[in-house]
């Protein structure tokens, strides 16, 4: 007795597939590190050899970029003196409203090579009256 067995084609739906898929891509996309997007091509920084890349990434971070001029980068735009002092005093509003402390932050300093140090010191003045407190000057690692 020969038995007869039909075997049914099935297809398998690859959508839900491809959508989880497009959702991990997104999701990766989010956690990139964009600390690369906070530096600007105009600022030459100094070469020391005491330049040594930090360990790990402060969570709360303020990027101060000073240009030759005295000028400062911001979030992308640039200020004079006086117009960061007031960006970084509603930035330190903003703070206080969801509860972190001025002790707690970071503030990265690139000052450009070319830059008077008084210029530099004027924005490191600026954000002691605002009392942040912790300072992180950046520069080029020397090759030798």
């Amino acid at each position: 007795m020969k038995f007869k067995i039909q075997l049914e084609k099935k297809e398998i739906d690859m959508t839900p597939m491809i959508d989880m898929s497009f959702l991990l891509i997104a999701f990766f996309m989010i956690l990139i590190n964009f600390t690369e997007a906070d530096q600007n091509e105009r600022i030459r920084l100094p070469v020391s050899e005491l330049a040594i890349p930090p360990d790990e990434v402060p969570t709360q971070t303020i990027m101060l970029q000073v240009l030759e001029n005295g000028n400062t980068i911001y979030n992308n735009a640039e200020y004079d003196l006086e117009g960061l002092g007031r960006t970084l005093e509603f930035h330190k509003r903003f703070l206080d409203v969801i509860g972190v402390k001025q002790k707690t932050v970071n503030v990265v300093v690139r000052a450009d090579m070319r830059c008077e140090s008084g210029k530099v010191q004027d924005v490191i003045d600026l954000c002691l009256a605002l009392r942040f407190e912790n300072f992180k000057l950046r520069a080029k690692q020397d090759d030798r």
